[in-house]
């Protein structure tokens, strides 16, 4: 009875976990912090844009309740997955999509296609048909095909196709969070019949003997979360969000990739004030990228871009005794994300001045003007045991033939340091920086953030005025109690659990008109209203 043991004896496990030893689930409370602002909204001086960035030591104090304030974030909660666009004419009618066969969806996929940016065509119908059969499989069924588990008897193996890298990683979640739309316990090894599994150690076997000395087979059946979610690595989460965004943008032309140079919401002192001061506040955000279309772009590694963020956090505790504080922040670290992409989205058709370039202090020596005199190792008189740049106790003092040496192609890190020169450079000499999807001749930019928070995503779009990403570099500000730039609007989707089967299709939707609206081809919509009148 245990001559198919071997068979299945390769099968992955999960560890052994006591289950008095599994600690508590982790509570998923999703942020609800909801600030309002107005264009004629006064702000106490105090709070002012401008004065945050003047006195503020520490930019990431400036975050929170108080910093949105002063960047007058209004914000809209629970937005229509049609209504994140700001023209819904671009987004495909998914309800009449749903209703295709497979028959119809390939004879009428042509039709469904429009020109986009860089020269092709968007996914039709079909693709999404694709897609959302993909996502539409059971989460047991997936996760027996990414641990290579067979299938129940009469059941086929689940086709995963593009979508198998998103349920490897959803798959990896299970360690840390219980999936919403499941039994919590893992179902019985469906190697094991009912009467194998019921039959003792010590009970005969077919052939009259006994089958104590057969090798134990251990069932599967147990808890599936064995560790809280808040220890789960943040990696686990980054890489959810990416591969199930890469499943609709790749399509586009696009693609999901960390920005090679740290991403930096830079801030400058107003312009005239006694001391210019630069500082900045990173971000650990991705950005979705266009890919390029021709073989020597893609050999350098060309990007267009960005055409919107990722922001997948860890936060997971949103019920601390300061909750508006708590929420307030996780809602700033959003911001900054679509603060950072709007500069990166200005710098279209500029050159980079680096701060300080031209001034003093960035070219000429201080310490009064003298060479100066060694630094570090080249006056440390303490030998180092091995150290091939000093000279061993007990050597001789007569002349040794030099050791051959490769010539050094980069600069010494005791020259580089004595260098006076204005900070590094923090634009990706790489990457082409457009405003891919900006309105044509607006004083704004819809910045749309993708984030991630437990195991949901929601769509966050963010209305950057023009004026405020002056005052960011340093423009002054005429009166201290108004902004300039009135209020920077903000909406925000529901939370989608990627878990649940219905939510991830309907996030589906909702990222596929987000990058059908950006990349959109200007100067078409008027051809396609022709052709139906």
């Amino acid at each position: 009875m245990f001559a198919n043991f071997a068979s299945f004896a390769h099968l992955p496990s999960r560890a052994k976990v006591d289950p008095k030893d599994i600690p508590p689930p982790t509570p998923v409370v999703l942020p609800r912090y909801q600030p309002f602002a107005k264009e004629d909204n006064t702000v106490e001086q105090a709070g002012a844009l401008s004065n945050l960035l003047t006195f503020t030591s520490r930019p990431t104090a400036a975050l929170g309740a108080t910093g949105l304030n002063a960047l007058g974030v209004d914000l809209i909660q629970d937005v229509a997955a049609q209504d994140i666009v700001p023209d819904v004419s671009f987004t495909p009618d998914f309800q009449k999509w749903d209703r295709l066969s497979v028959d119809e969806a390939r004879d009428q996929n042509q039709s469904t296609r429009n020109p986009i940016r860089n020269g092709n065509l968007s996914p039709g119908c079909q693709v999404y048909f694709d897609r959302k059969k993909e996502l539409s499989t059971p989460n047991e069924d997936a996760f027996r095909t990414v641990r290579r588990i067979p299938p129940p008897k009469g059941k086929q193996q689940a086709r995963l196709g593009n979508s198998y890298e998103f349920f490897r990683c959803l798959e990896l979640f299970t360690t840390f969070w219980d999936d919403p739309t499941e039994n919590t316990l893992l179902p019985p090894s469906p190697e094991l019949s009912a009467s194998e599994t019921a039959a003792p150690a010590d009970a005969p076997d077919a052939s009259g003997g006994s089958n104590g000395d057969a090798p134990k087979v251990e069932e599967t059946q147990g808890p599936a979360r064995t560790a809280s979610g808040q220890s789960m690595p943040a990696e686990y989460r980054q890489n959810l969000v990416t591969a199930f965004i890469k499943l609709i943008a790749y399509d586009f032309g696009c693609n999901v990739s960390l920005s090679r140079v740290e991403p930096r919401l830079h801030l400058s002192s107003p312009q005239g004030a006694p001391q210019r001061r630069k500082t900045y506040t990173p971000s650990s955000c991705s950005f979705i990228f266009q890919s390029p279309m021709t073989r020597e772009a893609a050999r350098i590694g060309t990007l267009y871009g960005p055409v919107a963020a990722v922001s997948a956090r860890g936060v997971t505790n949103m019920t601390t005794p300061d909750m508006e504080t708590a929420q307030s922040q996780d809602l700033a670290r959003e911001v900054v994300a679509a603060l950072i992409t709007a500069q990166h989205r200005a710098r279209e058709g500029k050159t980079e001045v680096r701060f300080g370039e031209g001034e003093w202090w960035t070219s000429k020596p201080r310490w009064g003007g003298g060479t100066g005199g060694p630094i570090g190792r080249e006056i440390d008189k303490d030998a180092i045991r091995g150290d091939k740049d000093t000279k061993d106790e007990g050597a001789s003092d007569e002349p040794r033939a030099p050791v051959a040496k490769k010539a050094r192609k980069n600069m010494s890190i005791y020259d580089n340091y004595r260098m006076v020169r204005p900070p590094s450079s923090t634009w990706d000499k790489k990457t082409q920086y457009e405003a891919i999807g900006k309105a044509k001749n607006s004083n704004y930019d819809d910045i749309f953030v993708v984030s991630c928070l437990f195991h949901h995503v929601s769509v966050l779009r963010v209305r950057v005025p023009q004026r405020l990403l002056e005052v960011l570099d340093g423009a002054p500000e005429p009166d201290l109690t108004r902004r300039s730039w009135g209020k920077m609007q903000t909406w925000r989707t529901k939370w989608y659990d990627l878990f649940d089967v219905d939510q991830r299709v309907a996030a589906l939707q909702l990222i596929w008109g987000v990058m059908a609206y950006q990349m959109r081809k200007e100067g078409v919509e008027e051809d396609v209203k022709m052709t139906d009148a």
